[in-house]
């Protein structure tokens, strides 16, 4: 169904680990392949934020520069790795009407016109717009990680008038590094596919109300497998923020693998 331009769309993607997506590992195939089938639906936005599982701060913090610079936030990778370029512009403008968005909701908010863009950004972006030429701003996360003020970030998100914006939350639906590497067992399994399976009903079911919802994103520590699939919760929390912006909307579900795991990644429209 058509949306006003004005509405925003709203992905949040399951980013992968490091730089491996774009480096041709065959643990992030469908990653890739998911990420190229939702570009192809989106449309060309004026400006993306993305708000990235790689970044905490005190307070809401807000990239500002115009040519923000890539930190290659990850270590042990192939050489080539570290001269990936993904040199799209900054947009100044939205990240100041940004902070103010968050003032006027009470929120206090800070602007980094130093900062640059760090993997959970570059990556997953380099895959959707491969030409750089949309300008980017990265929000952060709060460094206390509660559900709930991440929750109410996005709800303040809802004040923001900026045509044709893209929100992307950066972060992975499966993120318990340490499973990653060790040998996958029945139970694994079983707390992977429960957690993937609360997460996909909490966010697309019509059955729950929004305040259902908000109820199970805020606790989301009592579902099943919840602390084996995120012990720490940073690369959830943009999910948060997605869900809270996103109000009563309802998302399309994309169900894949990555690195051998079940995950997911949302998409409102």
């Amino acid at each position: 169904m058509a949306v006003a331009s004005g509405t925003p769309e709203i992905l949040f993607l399951s980013h992968g680990g490091g730089p491996l997506p774009l480096l041709g590992d065959p643990g992030h195939d469908e990653m890739v392949t998911c990420l190229q089938r939702i570009a192809g639906r989106l449309r060309k936005p004026s400006a993306v934020l993305v708000i990235s599982a790689h970044w905490e701060e005190a307070v809401p913090t807000i990239t500002s520069g115009a040519t923000p610079p890539l930190i290659y936030d990850y270590y042990g990778f192939p050489e080539a790795s570290y001269s990936i370029q993904y040199p799209c512009p900054g947009e100044p403008e939205l990240a100041r009407e940004l902070q103010s968005v968050f003032h006027r909701a009470g929120i206090e908010a800070a602007l980094d016109d130093a900062r640059g863009f760090d993997h959970g950004v570059f990556v997953p972006m380099k895959i959707l717009f491969p030409d750089a030429a949309i300008p980017c701003v990265q929000l952060s996360l709060t460094s206390n990680l509660n559900a709930a003020e991440h929750l109410a970030i996005g709800e303040a998100l809802q004040g923001l008038a900026w045509d044709n914006l893209l929100v992307v939350g950066s972060g992975f639906s499966f993120h318990n590094m340490r499973a990653f590497f060790a040998p996958e067992t029945a139970q694994t399994r079983e707390l992977n596919g429960a957690f993937e399976q609360w997460l996909q009903e909490t966010c697309t079911s019509t059955a729950l109300s929004g305040k259902d919802r908000k109820d199970r994103l805020i606790h989301w520590e009592k579902a099943p497998g919840a602390r084996f699939c995120h012990p720490r919760e940073e690369h959830l929390l943009p999910l948060h923020v997605c869900c809270g912006l996103a109000g009563v909307r309802r998302p399309q579900a994309f169900v894949l693998n990555i690195l051998n795991k079940r995950a997911s990644m949302y998409l409102w429209q």
